[in-house]
């Protein structure tokens, strides 16, 4: 699946009621999401590091959604072969 099909998926899903409740709102539930998936990371349960990994990944399409932000596009910064503004390590 490719990150746009998944995006519209969460799009015909939520859209609507996130559109309602706004950026703010919807940021601090992303962020709380963040947090859950910080405390699986300190675990050893894998499945709940795959479902916070999937509640975040939800949660921020819901905020690209809202936004009006493509973020298959977005991403494309880091699949082109211009590096420019990358820092060797």
């Amino acid at each position: 699946m490719h990150i746009s099909e998944f995006q519209k998926i969460i799009s015909k899903k939520y859209e609507k009621r996130d559109r309602q409740r706004g950026t703010p709102a919807t940021f601090m539930w992303f962020i709380e999401e963040v947090g859950e998936l910080a405390t699986a990371l300190a675990s050893k349960d894998d499945k709940s590091k795959a479902d916070e990994f999937a509640d975040v990944f939800a949660w921020l399409c819901t905020l690209a959604n809202i936004n009006d932000v493509d973020l298959e596009t977005a991403c494309q910064k880091y699949t082109r072969n211009n590096t420019a503004g990358f820092k060797p390590k």
